[in-house]
C-alpha cells in the first residue's frame, strides 16, 4: 500500500464515523448536549470539517471550502469566518445549529478536497516543513496525522453522544 492510499483510508474511516454519528438526526438531536458545557454532535461534525478544511487547505496552498463554496454564509453562525471551533466558549458551541444534510454536505465537500490531495502524497512529501513557528518545525506528515487524530477523536465523541440520544438521554 502506498502513502496516498494509507492516508485516503484514514480519511475514509473518519468520513464513515462522522456520517454514522450525524446521519438521520433532527436538528434538535444534533444540538443535544449531555450537559451545559458539553459539545453537541452538530458542533463536533462542524469542527471536524473545519479543522480538516483549514489544515488541509493550508497544505494544498488553497482557499478553504468554507469560504470558496459559501458555506460560511450558508450556515450563518455568529462568529468570524476563520473560526474552526478551537477555543470556543460554551455559548459559541451552543450556537452551532444546522441540519444533518447541511453539516454532512459541507463535510463531504471538504472530504473530497482532502482525499484528492492526500491521494497524491508520496513518502518524500511527508517531510516538507509547513510551520516553522513550532520547535521542532511541523512537517506535512505531522500535520496530517494531527488532523486524523483530532478528527477521529471528535467523530468518536459524536458517536457516543448519538448513543446517548438513541438510549433516551433527556
Amino acid at each position: 500500500m502506498d502513502t496516498g492510499a494509507i492516508l485516503v483510508d484514514a480519511f475514509e474511516r473518519i468520513r464513515g464515523a462522522t456520517r454514522r454519528a450525524a446521519d438521520g438526526l433532527t436538528e434538535d438531536a444534533l444540538a443535544f448536549r449531555p450537559d451545559a458545557d458539553a459539545n453537541s454532535i452538530a458542533w463536533l461534525v462542524w469542527h471536524i470539517a473545519r479543522i480538516q478544511d483549514d489544515h488541509i487547505a493550508q497544505l494544498r496552498n488553497a482557499e478553504q471550502v468554507w469560504i470558496t463554496a459559501g458555506w460560511h454564509e450558508r450556515f450563518g453562525f455568529p462568529f468570524p469566518s476563520a473560526a474552526s471551533g478551537y477555543n470556543q466558549t460554551s455559548g459559541e458551541v451552543g450556537a452551532v445549529r444546522a441540519s444533518a444534510r447541511d453539516l454532512l454536505a459541507y463535510y463531504d465537500a471538504v472530504h473530497g478536497e482532502t482525499v484528492a490531495y492526500v491521494r497524491r502524497i508520496g513518502p518524500g512529501d511527508l517531510d516538507r516543513v509547513v510551520d516553522r513557528s513550532w520547535d521542532p518545525p511541523v512537517t506535512q506528515g505531522v500535520r496530517i496525522v494531527s488532523v486524523i487524530s483530532d478528527n477521529l477523536q471528535h467523530a468518536g465523541q459524536a458517536g457516543y453522544i448519538r448513543g446517548l440520544i438513541e438510549r433516551g438521554a433527556p
